[in-house]
């Protein structure tokens, strides 16, 4: 790897996670009020129209072929038609400390995929960082304060379906990146989770209904819809397109890091000698990885 790719592929991947971080807590506020399939439809259609925005004063523009157009929509559909809805629905039904939690596994999962469908090899340097790493999130998330009722199995389920999910995703986008447009085939890719999203979503209004809409869910909305979904899944894309997944993967344990400082600033939760310690174990792992 080039360094300077592996550096941009790196801040990519962080900055992405680190978006990821405060997204719990926000969807956890704005599906009080919107029900989980509701709120991915209108996070897909905003992702894809700013997208598409961008593309359309963009000098660059890349004609995407049609077998790309239907591969980036059936990794769309992975990714955000079957993950992001096992997210919002495990979020609603569980809580956002236990999603950052069971959704960490995502890095664990990527090495499950990525030797069969990018041939790359688990090398002992990167099983090292990723355990590395995985001590660090366990330190600074400290699973003695998830929530284990017996009420929250199901979202718990959902939240670990996700992080497959996800990581599966994130492999289609590493195999599939040489060959196509980002800012094109995100687009499309976000187009792709729509035709559930949509089926889903209309039966939870009809039968749920939605609550009253404040300027603070409609300012929640804007965040999920641009900054988490179209700004970050171009993030996230990038980094997987720049790094081996096994690597690319690492920088997801940003998220925990990012809520748990989030958790600090706005709600006054208490930063631990423990947090600290995992932080500098999973920047310590993410550095063995880069450096191989």
């Amino acid at each position: 790897m080039q360094k300077h790719h592996t550096l941009a592929g790196l801040f990519a991947g962080l900055a992405a996670a680190s978006i990821w971080g405060g997204m719990y807590v926000v969807s956890k506020i704005v599906l009080e009020v919107i029900p989980p399939f509701a709120l991915l439809t209108i996070r897909l259609v905003m992702g894809a129209l700013t997208l598409g925005i961008v593309i359309y004063f963009h000098k660059n523009k890349t004609a995407i072929t049609k077998e790309l157009f239907w591969k980036s929509l059936l990794v769309g559909f992975v990714g955000y038609g079957i993950s992001l809805g096992f997210q919002l629905s495990g979020t609603n039904l569980s809580t956002a400390s236990n999603g950052s939690l069971v959704t960490s596994a995502t890095p664990a999962f990527v090495l499950l995929f990525a030797p069969f469908l990018l041939g790359e090899r688990a090398t002992p340097r990167r099983m090292i960082a990723l355990l590395i790493s995985t001590l660090g999130v366990l330190a600074v998330i400290d699973p003695r304060n998830a929530e284990h009722s017996p009420s929250l199995f199901w979202g718990n389920i959902s939240l670990l379906a996700a992080a497959l999910t996800w990581a599966l995703y994130s492999v289609l986008v590493r195999k599939f990146s040489n060959s196509a447009d980002l800012l094109t085939s995100g687009m499309i890719m976000l187009l792709g989770g729509l035709p559930s999203s949509i089926a889903f979503g209309v039966w939870e209004i009809n039968t749920k209904g939605v609550g009253e809409i404040t300027i603070g869910i409609i300012g929640g909305l804007l965040f999920l819809g641009i900054i988490s979904t179209a700004f970050a899944m171009i993030l996230w894309n990038y980094a997987f397109a720049e790094l081996p997944a096994s690597v690319a993967s690492l920088t997801f344990f940003a998220q925990p890091v990012v809520g748990t400082l989030l958790g600090w600033f706005f709600l006054t939760e208490k930063i631990t000698p423990l947090f600290l310690a995992g932080g500098l174990l999973i920047g310590f792992g993410i550095l063995i990885a880069a450096r191989e």
